[in-house]
This record gives structure tokens, sequence and C-alpha cells, in this order.
């Protein structure tokens, strides 16, 4: 790959992460919820029900940030947590009926970004950006870890 075609697609990208954060902020918004717990509500509907554990380290919070942060949720009903059967001290958030209900106008929002896209092209668009995603998680990765490392602390937003 050319230095040109890596910039020009670099720049792409970041255009790309800033029209999605403030997608975020815009949905976040109209559903009145924090930018946190949007991602929150991002998470599960990309991934499916999580146990509050996985969902704290996907967002990058301490474990009393993220249970104040679905305490609220689930108080609005945007997600309900279910207790491990074999474990009482472990639970798995989900989106119940009442959230999916609420969701359902804003989740045929990001699908409208692929209408300028030919059908036969969506599946290796939608490749690329698996590839792309999976590549942005290893750097994340990597840089968490040299962090981690070189603070001898556990990262906070």
């Amino acid at each position: 790959m050319s230095p040109r075609a890596r910039d020009d697609a670099t720049i792409a990208l970041r255009e790309l992460i800033l029209a999605g954060e403030r997608y975020r902020i815009a949905v976040a918004a109209h559903l009145d919820l924090t930018v946190n717990e949007s991602r929150a509500i991002s998470y599960l509907l990309a991934r499916g029900p999580m146990g509050q554990t996985d969902l704290s380290a996907e967002l990058g919070l301490t474990t009393s940030s993220t249970t104040t942060l679905l305490d609220r949720l689930e108080q609005r009903e945007m997600v309900r947590r279910v207790p491990d059967p074999s474990d009482r001290r472990r639970s798995t958030v989900e989106i119940p009926e009442s959230g999916v209900r609420r969701l359902r106008e804003v989740r045929n929002w990001m699908p409208r970004a692929f209408d300028p896209i030919g059908a036969d092209d969506l599946p290796g668009v939608a490749a690329t950006l698996g590839t792309v995603a999976a590549a942005l998680r290893s750097v994340t990765a990597e840089i968490d870890a040299a962090r981690a490392e070189r603070s001898g602390r556990r990262k906070r937003h």
C-alpha cells in the first residue's frame, strides 16, 4: 500500500469515527441517554447479552461506574440484569422487550448509512469494516496494555 493511500484511508477512518461519535450523541440525546448509556446499549445490541463485568471492561469503566450506569438504565427499563444461576455474585445484562420497543425507531437510522452503496458491494463493505474494526480493537488493546504497564494502574475513563 502506498503511503498516500494509507494516509487517505486514515483520514477517511477518522471522518467515520467522528461521524459515528456525532451520531451517538444525536441518538443518545433523542433517547434522553448519556453517551456512556448509549455505548452500553450499543454493546448489547451488537454482541447480545453480556456479563456485567465484561460490559464494564468493554466500556473501559470501573465496575462501580458501570453499576451506577446500569442502575439508571434499569430504572428506565432499557436493560435488565439477570442473576447467574450458578454464581449469585454475577449477572448478565440484556435488553428487555421494553428496551427493544424504545429502540425500534433509532435502530432503523444507522442502516440508512448504507443506502448510497449498491447491494452487490455491501458484502465487501461489511468485510472491510469488520477487518478495520478488528484491527482497531487490536491496536487499542496494545495501547491499553502499554499504558497499564507504564502506569501500573487500571485504565479509567
